[in-house]
């Protein structure tokens, strides 16, 4: 899990579905499958404001998307947060979900949880 929350996006990998989704975007419409390669690309960038456009474009998703598509969803969107550290809150990251959560939610959810104690220096024993 925290492979993930670190990892960066190679520049040319971003360049590359950037350029696809703007293309797609200029013909009027974007696929969701487009749409969500380029949010995993922002989300994995180093640059806040690319990690933000990321989070709107799956927010965007996850209301058009399948259950199975929304845990997918939601996961990646609390990847972002998690980056922009926006949902850290006394150690405890609160997530709000409908139906049910799926075994990599709350891994990361957890894996938040340490990592905020841990700066926060409160680490369980």
């Amino acid at each position: 899990m925290e492979a993930v929350v670190e990892e960066i996006v190679a520049p040319e990998d971003l360049e590359k579905f950037g350029r696809k989704y703007k293309a797609e975007l200029e013909k009027g419409s974007v696929s969701k499958n487009t749409k969500f390669e380029y949010a995993w690309c922002l989300i994995r960038s180093k640059s806040s404001t690319d990690i933000k456009t990321g989070i709107e474009l799956l927010d965007d998703l996850i209301h058009k998307g399948t259950k199975d598509d929304q845990r997918d969803y939601l996961f990646y969107l609390a990847v972002g947060n998690y980056k922009l550290k926006v949902k850290m809150q006394n150690g405890l990251v609160g997530m709000a979900i409908v139906g049910g959560i799926g075994l990599g939610v709350a891994g990361l959810a957890g894996l938040i949880g340490l990592a905020v104690a841990k700066k926060a220096g409160t680490e369980p024993n």
